[in-house]
């Protein structure tokens, strides 16, 4: 198995540059992506590219669920904790960012979740009646 790095799937799902070194290495990242060799992405990682898609490349979020949902759906690319991140990209689509949602579905055995962000984490949390629920400590 090959793990993949951020820089391997931006290549592979970005085209941001069309000199001959860019243009090298989506065809190196599409040979094997596309291999059928085994692959793996990490959490960490997904967090990287969907900042990078989101932050620097101006990707909508609704941009960055369909690269996720297809990276997640490739054959041959085990994802880190696979349930959790499809978890999270349902809450995505539910209005969460990204990390928050990939934080709140990594601590779904817990009984809650704390954190200080209450205006664009925790009050969505709760409206959308996600459990564990987000509380933020007074």
């Amino acid at each position: 198995m090959i793990g993949i790095d951020t820089n391997i799937l931006a290549r592979y799902y970005i085209a941001d540059a069309d000199d001959a070194e860019a243009r090298r290495q989506r065809e190196l990242a599409r040979q094997l992506i596309e291999s059928g060799q085994p692959l793996m992405v990490c959490k960490t990682v997904l967090l990287e590219f969907e900042w990078l898609m989101r932050g620097y490349y101006g990707f909508s979020a609704a941009e960055v669920a369909a690269v996720m949902t297809h990276l997640c759906a490739l054959p041959n690319m085990a994802v880190e904790d696979r349930d959790t991140v499809i978890q999270a990209l349902s809450h995505c689509a539910a209005g969460l960012e990204f990390a928050d949602a990939l934080h709140h579905a990594s601590y779904r055995a817990c009984r809650s979740m704390a954190s200080f962000d209450d205006r664009k984490f925790a009050r969505r949390a709760k409206r959308l009646g996600l459990m564990p629920p987000v509380i933020v400590p007074h």
